[in-house]
């Protein structure tokens, strides 16, 4: 509704505000979308019949349908965009959505065998289990620490993403290249992950891909600097290669610890403690967002003046590597039985 809204009223001059608005519901769309399949994933890996609780079968699969998804999109909007106006692009998203919306509608929820919940169970029960819950040390540790170590790092996305696209002009199309093939290593991983990672401790898995995180952004600095310029590596293939690794690096984290939480989280709650996470995984998004801002501020990086950035970046990859120092506040392995 909302996109298909914009392109109605686009040739009436609609306000910044306006649009805004409109974005800001499609956006409340997507999450809401977004928590009810995180919470379904959580809930049938859990069912009875499932054994995707223990080796992460399920998730490894939707992370995988995603990422697909994520390549096709990616290519379809990188070749239409140059092709088709604006109004042209957000008719044609918006009746994807519209067709993704019939599709999903056409499904009756009974097929997806979900644990079956008493009438007389309320938002306040729900609300107390998800308080039981997070009333476990596992799983209260486990969040605090994985929301915090997103909140940590100052986000510099955006910062670099004007440095690349208007202080060195790289063209749009490397930038959507970069997409695609972020996206593909995001496949890659689902894979990798599913036949040869499902047995490996969650918290060393995650401790890596957060070591991994911080040296990509050693290696950003050195970007900025000019280096890799100097040894006859073309901005475009870092920004492909290494720029669109790191950008899905961030979540990379976020399949081990959906199945650790998935394993430790009691019966029958399993939906509202995903939703909590993805909220606090959110929010933690948020200040990073802040914290990004504040540093470059801070630093004076402006439009015309990047000389503060490669020491923005350091001070990011610092705070990426911190968390590592309080890592033990994950599981150090995968709960052998079901928390019931």
């Amino acid at each position: 509704m909302s996109w298909l809204t914009i392109v109605i009223l686009s040739q009436s001059n609609i306000s910044i505000v306006t649009l805004s608005f409109y974005l800001l519901l499609s956006n409340l769309g997507a999450s809401v979308a977004e928590v009810a399949n995180d919470a379904i994933v959580a809930e049938m890996g859990k069912s009875e019949n499932s054994q995707s609780a223990s080796s992460g079968e399920l998730q490894s699969f939707v992370w995988m349908a995603s990422s697909v998804g994520g390549v096709l999109g990616n290519l379809l909007g990188g070749a239409a965009i140059d092709r088709f106006s604006p109004q042209s692009m957000f008719i044609f998203f918006g009746l994807l959505l519209v067709l993704q919306f019939l599709i999903t509608i056409s499904v009756p929820e009974r097929s997806l065998n979900l644990p079956k919940s008493p009438s007389n169970v309320g938002i306040r029960k729900q609300l107390s289990e998800l308080s039981a819950a997070l009333q476990k040390p596992e799983i209260a540790y486990s969040i605090a620490w994985f929301a915090a170590s997103y909140a940590i790092i100052p986000a510099l996305t955006g910062t670099m993403f004007f440095y690349q696209t208007q202080y060195l002009k790289i063209d749009a199309a490397v930038l959507g290249i970069s997409k695609v093939f972020g996206q593909v290593v995001t496949l890659l991983w689902g894979i990798i992950y599913n036949r040869s990672l499902k047995s490996v401790q969650p918290r060393k898995l995650i401790e890596t891909i957060q070591a991994t995180m911080a040296v990509f952004m050693i290696s950003d600095v050195l970007f900025v600097k000019g280096i890799y310029r100097q040894m006859g590596v073309p901005d475009s293939i870092y920004i492909v290669v290494f720029s669109g690794v790191l950008e899905v690096l961030f979540f990379f984290k976020i399949l081990p610890f959906s199945i650790l939480i998935a394993q430790l989280c009691p019966r029958g709650c399993e939906g509202s403690l995903m939703a909590f996470v993805m909220s606090a995984v959110a929010l933690a998004f948020i200040v990073s967002g802040y914290l990004g801002v504040a540093l470059a501020s801070y630093l004076g990086v402006t439009g015309n003046d990047f000389s503060g950035l490669p020491l923005g970046l350091l001070i990011q990859a610092v705070c990426t590597f911190l968390p590592l120092f309080s890592s033990s506040w994950i599981p150090d392995q995968k709960s052998k039985t079901r928390t019931e």
